[in-house]
């Protein structure tokens, strides 16, 4: 896939579908509700008071749930999606740590037994397709064990997208193992589990490759690294949270990159953005996790 609206068009074939919204009382928050009405029906769980005023400046309408406190709301908003109200959730203006701590709680959040994580998609000008990013938003120091359970979220993303063969790149700062890098060492266990089938048909995993080596044919040539991922990755696994989320906001920011990110695992989809991401990117973060739903 070459473009993030290819994704929206099969958002598109997805059934409308409801969406609860914790504390969206924000611009930016309600634009992309706007822009996204041809794919959601949001709930909005936040302030009334706020919200109105904000709804009429958007031309949104929505049915509101008032709660005041935006911890509460991440926890109503929760219970919408786990009592079957709502189909799947969108973080507003709560903050992330309270916004996850409602989607695992115990007794009536979204867990499935499965690691969460995130996953960012990427339409970059200077790159010939799509780059998925993961994770760069949620496990802060993953062991090998996390990063299988993140690669095979990250593998379910990509087939609910239809893509038959998936090429992931496990980054490092160097190809060879370190052992004062331990990176190196798990991007070397899952290739091997990816050439064992352990990873599924059609799914080429290579590491420990650098970046440039994962997304550039010609640094992979010159440093004399053959793989059929070189130059051609279509999923980035990064070592952790620290480095993947300052390598895709660089993307993002400096590569004027559209993109969308969503966090899967969990019973239904959660849209999980930054509180300064654009319209635009709350539109595509919400038709992402659309596509994924079969």
């Amino acid at each position: 896939m070459k473009s993030i609206e290819e994704v929206v068009k099969i958002a598109m074939t997805r059934p409308r579908r409801k969406m609860a919204v914790a504390a969206p009382e924000g611009l930016n928050v309600l634009e992309g509700l706007k822009m996204a009405m041809d794919l959601v029906e949001p709930i909005l769980v936040g302030n009334r008071d706020v919200l109105l005023p904000m709804m009429q400046e958007v031309g949104l309408e929505a049915e509101i749930v008032d709660v005041k406190d935006p911890v509460q709301a991440a926890h109503e908003a929760v219970k919408l999606v786990s009592s079957g109200y709502a189909d799947l959730i969108m973080k507003g203006k709560t903050d992330t740590p309270n916004f996850l701590r409602a989607v695992l709680n115990k007794e009536y959040g979204l867990r499935t037994g499965n690691l969460l994580s995130h996953i960012t998609i990427m339409e970059i000008p200077a790159y010939h397709k799509l780059l998925f990013v993961t994770d760069a938003g949620m496990n802060i120091r993953p062991d090998y064990n996390q990063k299988l359970q993140i690669t095979q979220n990250a593998i379910a993303v990509l087939r609910a997208l239809g893509y038959d063969e998936i090429k992931i790149a496990a980054v490092a700062s160097i190809e060879a193992l370190h052992h004062d890098m331990p990176e190196t060492y798990d991007a070397a266990m899952l290739s091997k589990a990816a050439q064992r089938g352990q990873l599924g048909k059609g799914v080429l995993l290579e590491g420990p490759l650098g970046f440039d080596i994962a997304i550039s044919r010609e640094s992979a040539e010159i440093k004399k690294i053959k793989s059929p991922v070189a130059g051609d990755a279509d999923v980035i696994l990064v070592p952790d949270v620290a480095s993947g989320n300052i390598m895709a906001k660089a993307i993002i920011y400096f590569g004027d990159a559209k993109s969308g990110g969503i966090v899967v695992g969990a019973r239904a989809p959660v849209v999980l953005l930054s509180r300064a991401d654009t319209p635009q990117q709350k539109y595509y973060s919400i038709a992402l996790a659309l596509a994924t739903i079969i």
